[in-house]
């Protein structure tokens, strides 16, 4: 058996189309050109394909070979995709995919460094939670991620490249301001004082306490923005860590508790199964040093 690719690309077009002529306007040949690819891949399969000479209708064999054309040029599609941004250009294109603090922290400064020297290189940026990057970078959507885990963990996938302290992002003039003016310690407790923002860092803080106010919190969200705005506006504190009050507007306070301490890391991951074309793999090293020279860390 001789099955050729384009065989079963011209049976998928004309069993999607439903009729021969339609199915050779979208392939930009003559009806009679695709009818002899179709008998063509009939004559290798030993069966028909089609119920009437309409091509309207799928035998029962017809169905399965169908699927399987599907998958074939599907993958054949992706394969060839992925070819093409490797060697659209000289310069490359590197897609980002960050938690979204790293999109207004660390990625700016590496940014405008980085193209200093390269210029060329196309850089795609979305912002994203973990999850969502960890997807990406799955299914081929981004070539270098950038996510958020518990800081110094060998189990954790990627390369740690920066690691900050966790703490309470609150409003000043607040409960838990006032607590602080009155001296209360600078524990976790006190976001018993105040309706608690969730979020997937509250999961990084190994205390009971957090947990439960998780648990039982009516208010999350992921975006970085978003949880200060909510912050300011007195919809409660949230956990955070040091470096986003830096890029916060005013009238926001925050707090680092010791019981216990608790960090988070950065860390960058690639697509194991995919080699970056080399101005991704450029961009990497450059993040990577970047990121281990900023002298503050950065958010999420």
């Amino acid at each position: 058996m001789n099955i050729k690719l384009e065989m079963l690309r011209v049976f998928r077009i004309v069993a999607e189309r439903g009729a021969l002529a339609l199915a050779a306007d979208a392939l930009g040949r003559s009806p009679s050109a695709v009818s002899m690819m179709l008998a063509q891949l009939e004559a290798e399969i030993g069966a028909p394909l089609f119920e009437t000479d309409r091509k309207n209708r799928l035998t029962k064999l017809g169905e399965m070979i169908l699927a399987e054309a599907v998958r074939a040029t599907d993958v054949f599609a992706s394969s060839t995709e992925a070819i093409r941004r490797v060697t659209a250009s000289i310069a490359g294109t590197v897609r980002v995919a960050a938690v979204p603090s790293v999109t207004v922290t660390l990625l700016p400064g590496a940014i405008a460094a980085f193209r200093k020297s390269r210029p060329d290189v196309r850089l795609e940026i979305s912002d994203l939670d973990s999850a969502a990057v960890r997807r990406r970078i799955r299914t081929d959507e981004a070539d270098i991620g950038i996510v958020t885990a518990a800081a110094d963990d060998p189990a954790a996938e990627g390369e740690e490249i920066m690691a900050d302290r966790l703490g309470i992002a609150y409003r000043l003039g607040g409960p838990i301001d006032r607590a602080l003016g009155a001296g209360a310690g600078p524990g976790w407790a006190l976001l018993q004082l105040e309706p608690l923002i969730a979020n997937p860092l509250c999961d990084l803080v190994q205390s009971p306490m957090v947990a439960a106010l998780v648990a039982g919190c009516t208010l999350q969200a992921r975006n970085t923005t978003a949880l200060l705005s909510f912050v300011r506006e007195g919809l409660g504190a949230t956990v955070l860590p040091d470096s986003a009050l830096s890029h916060c507007p005013e009238g926001l306070g925050f707090v680092s508790p010791d019981d216990p301490p608790a960090r988070r890391g950065l860390r960058m991951i690639t697509n194991p199964g995919r080699r970056l074309n080399p101005a991704a793999g450029e961009f990497r090293s450059f993040l990577a040093s970047h990121a281990r020279r900023a002298d503050a860390p950065v958010s999420d």
